[in-house]
């Protein structure tokens, strides 16, 4: 049922509701944030630089407003409004990632900073009263800059030194936080930014670059996993586990069946089957893809890296649950001798796979260029998930609409409802276990390489005024009625006034 925004004085109200539209007892509904994109504060105190510090202010025109994260939506100063935002809407759980240069000026545990350390711990403790459960991401991008000068993700150190990190932040906030995301999305950290060389550290090295910083992500990730296994859930009982953007591959007619599995296993399954299968390692058919290719290239081994066997071992196994954001699909077809293969995965193709990715002309643009809405996409990845990477918890860590509407943002209401249907149908219809929701984003913030063109936030914020007014959008109202009412199926109406 299609939310009705009226303009006459109003009150809000919700449907008639049936059992049908309502989500199983004990699902939850959060909303998402991450340390860069709201934060500011970059260089207060001690806090040490990061891999997006740098690259904003050495190359300003590639953001497409020229603008940076410096300022942002001014989190670090104004917290308790994001709180009581997150409260207002009645939120089971709030997502926010941990600036690890805030907290390590260094990037290594010798000193914690005081003033990093006190920040997170204000704002874990008011959400705590608020009876809002906070959910932590350990990395959403913001390398130490440190680390990147010494080879970054591509530097097998690396898994140690985020090993540390963890560490320390679980001895911080691990009595009270429960819920931890090692890190978030492997797939733009690795792919994407050594794909195209248009994100931090924007470096471009498609043949090697990636699949090193893969390897390397992913044994990070087991590390960190590990050590709360042994030393912290014994005590605080907590669940980690990591969180993949998944972008839905369909075939782009049957034909193209085949190539739109492999398709789904190079982007998802690279980073899942390591995780969560009985065998562990690479996916068997992409690790052969790349082997043939890499020979044909004149290589004497694979671009891929091989785990070891103690490798796959440690890997293997390390979830208590897994993270999924999902925003757009894609179609798959083979590649046409005269067809131009752009950078995997949202390019155009991929020239691993000999494969051109493209949109349905039916599909809703979004307000980027990368952006395009299929509901159903999210209900197929899902099924799909449940059967190539296991039957266990999943959380929904992310989904929204990138938008530039204003304050009265039907496109979003309309996104949010059909997706949770979407969500609703996996769980009902395909037994899926989807234990939680998390729309992106609590409000609206610095958004990459569109700046502050393109929102995504169910709060305004204006960043022209120094203090960042957050205002409410109509999407806010209507997930504040999906909450209280445990359904997507909701009506709301809705002051124009007020908003």
């Amino acid at each position: 049922m299609k939310p009705l925004l009226l303009p006459a004085i109003c009150v809000l109200l919700s449907s008639g509701l049936s059992d049908a539209s309502k989500f199983p007892p004990g699902f939850k509904f959060g909303a998402a944030t991450s340390a860069y994109q709201i934060e500011g504060a970059w260089n207060v105190s001690d806090k040490g630089e990061s891999i997006w510090d740098r690259y904003v202010h050495e190359n300003p025109e590639l953001i497409a407003d020229h603008s940076n994260g410096d300022v942002a939506s001014d989190s670090y100063n104004r917290w308790m409004d994001d709180v009581k935002i997150a409260s207002d809407l009645g939120l089971h759980f709030y997502r926010f990632s941990l600036s690890w240069p805030r907290l390590l000026p260094h990037g290594t545990p010798e000193r914690i900073s005081e003033d990093g350390k006190n920040y997170y711990d204000k704002l874990i403790n008011a959400l705590l009263q608020k009876g809002i459960e906070p959910v932590i991401t350990l990395y959403h991008w913001d390398l130490p800059q440190r680390f990147q000068e010494l080879g970054g993700w591509a530097n097998p150190h690396i898994a140690d030194w985020f090993a540390d990190y963890a560490r320390v932040v679980y001895s911080l906030y691990g009595d009270r936080v429960k819920t931890w995301i090692t890190i978030n999305e492997p797939l733009v950290i690795c792919e994407i930014a050594f794909n195209t060389g248009v994100f931090a550290p924007g470096i471009k090295d498609p043949e090697y670059g990636n699949y090193m910083c893969s390897k390397n992500l992913l044994l990070a990730h087991a590390k960190a996993w590990r050590i709360y296994d042994s030393e912290f859930k014994p005590k605080y009982g907590g669940k980690v586990g990591i969180t993949h953007q998944i972008i839905w591959y369909e075939a782009a007619s049957p034909e193209h069946e085949e190539l739109a599995e492999l398709a789904r296993q190079y982007s998802a399954g690279l980073y899942c089957h390591p995780i969560n299968s009985e065998l562990g390692g690479w996916p068997p058919a992409v690790e052969r893809v790349i082997a043939e290719n890499s020979k044909k290239q004149g290589f004497f081994r694979s671009r891929l890296p091989p785990f070891t066997k103690e490798e796959i071992e440690l890997v293997k196994g390390t979830y208590d649950f897994s993270g999924i954001n999902y925003y757009i699909s894609r179609l798959v077809r083979r590649a046409e001798a005269d067809d131009v293969i752009g950078p995997w995965p949202l390019g155009g193709g991929s020239a691993e796979l000999g494969a051109i990715v493209e949109v349905d002309a039916s599909w809703k643009k979004g307000a980027t260029s990368w952006f395009w809405s299929f509901p159903p996409g999210l209900r197929r990845m899902l099924s799909w998930f449940k059967k190539y990477c296991g039957d266990h918890e999943v959380l929904i860590t992310e989904n929204g609409l990138a938008s530039n509407e204003d304050i009265i943002d039907d496109d979003r209401v309309e996104y949010y409802r059909s997706h949770l249907e979407q969500v609703w149908l996996a769980i009902n219809e395909d037994g899926v276990n989807v234990k939680a929701y998390t729309a992106w984003t609590l409000i609206d913030n610095f958004e990459w390489m569109d700046g502050y063109n393109v929102t995504f936030g169910l709060y305004h914020v204006d960043f022209k005024e120094p203090k960042r007014k957050r205002t409410p959008r109509a999407s806010s109202y209507y997930y504040k009625e999906v909450i209280r009412n445990h359904s997507y199926d909701v009506d709301i109406y809705v002051d124009r006034d007020e908003l």
